[in-house]
């Protein structure tokens, strides 16, 4: 890819990541209001989580299937047309059935962009010779951000529609951006001369997407509930743990690629990881409420880090067949999503919520076992 073109794929693959973050966090942050305008209840609500993480693994490999076939680019904007199909119908339609299935085809979707965005990024980043996927992911951080505040925003008038919408439009306008400008790059399984996907390598980044999302998922369901109900913090308060967590995940993937030249893959892993398991104590063994948001904000740095950092050595292990290898190691987001949300819960129960935050904190110390493997490209 030469200099003219690298500029404008840039640009529309950092849309793809905005239009994933936006549209995210317009779903989950509109679900108190789907659920009402529905008619369902809490553990209906679960069960269409639930679902949607199952439809995003069938997503993941369909972008894998698409890729090999016809390209990331084509992959992407599969799953972005998906999105946009899905948005309005889950904003506008309350009959339950077309209701549930728009949610199927917009984790189909997630999924496929998840997936593809990440072969685009690495594809980017390869063309240019140096670390970008810290400011992507960034991108869709500050994205994510803006989708909950137009949620917020929209709960105080009659708009409540308008965020998902938005989120329509940007991942529509995003899919067609991709036509033209999304990488056109197609790693070749004969370009490397061999026939096996690096399946060592794969369990091994797998596990440290699995962490990262574990720990997400853990605070993005239980740290609000952690503050207001164990800690018995003020409502306004409550949601300062997440703030912060999301605060730090944004600050350190705008950092990340800088560090990454400066420190390397194997210690900017390592770090990460030693720092989000302190917080990860820091919230199990001080219940009061500074040292929640304090130890939230802490568990941000891995989650900022190991995400981008993990896919990027994903897609070094071979280069031939990153689009294949990193559509693996994605689908070990979803089962990081389930470990860390169902998992704290199950756990908080016996012990208590704060507590079972030493179990992302556990998984992470994966990160330290395979840290060697960030530097390295072997199989």
């Amino acid at each position: 890819m030469d200099e003219r073109m690298r500029r404008p794929a840039g640009a529309a693959i950092g849309a793809a990541y905005a239009a994933q973050g936006l549209g995210y966090a317009a779903v989950v942050t509109s679900l108190p209001s789907l659920k009402d305008q529905v008619r369902i209840d809490d553990a209906a609500v679960a069960v269409i989580v639930l679902g949607v993480s199952v439809a995003a693994a069938a997503g993941s490999v369909l972008a894998d299937v698409i890729a090999v076939r016809a390209g990331s680019r084509a992959a992407l904007v599969t799953g972005l047309l998906l999105q946009a199909a899905a948005l309005p119908l889950i904003a506008l339609l309350t009959p339950l059935p077309p209701f549930l299935a728009a949610f199927a085809v917009y984790g189909l979707g997630l999924g496929c962009v998840d997936a593809a965005s990440a072969m685009q990024g690495v594809a980017l980043q390869r063309s240019r010779g140096r670390p970008v996927l810290g400011r992507l992911f960034a991108v869709y951080t500050a994205a994510a951000i803006v989708g909950a505040v137009l949620v917020a925003g929209a709960a105080a008038s009659s708009a409540s529609a308008m965020p998902l919408l938005v989120a329509c439009a940007v991942a529509a306008g995003a899919a067609v951006a991709g036509t033209r400008w999304f990488s056109t790059e197609r790693p070749t399984a004969a370009a490397s001369g061999s026939s096996r996907l690096p399946r060592r390598g794969i369990w091994v980044f797998g596990s440290v997407i699995l962490a990262a999302f574990a720990l997400d998922a853990a605070v993005s369901t239980w740290s609000t509930v952690y503050l207001a109900d164990t800690l018995t913090t003020a409502a306004v308060i409550a949601p300062l743990g997440y703030a912060a967590y999301q605060g730090a995940v944004l600050v350190t993937r705008l950092a990340t690629d800088a560090l990454v030249t400066r420190l390397g893959r194997r210690a900017l892993a390592a770090l990460s990881a030693v720092v989000a398991i302190v917080g990860c104590v820091v919230i199990a063994a001080i219940p009061l409420p500074a040292a929640a948001v304090v130890g939230f904000a802490l568990a941000g740095v891995a989650t900022g880090v190991l995400v981008p950092v993990a896919f990027a050595a994903a897609g070094d292990l071979d280069p031939a067949r990153a689009d294949e290898v990193i559509a693996r190691v994605n689908l070990f987001t979803y089962a990081g999503a389930v470990l860390g949300a169902v998992g704290v819960g199950l756990i908080g129960d016996a012990t208590g919520v704060g507590v079972a935050f030493l179990l992302p904190g556990l998984a992470l110390v994966t990160v330290l076992v395979v840290r060697r493997r960030f530097a390295s490209r072997a199989r």
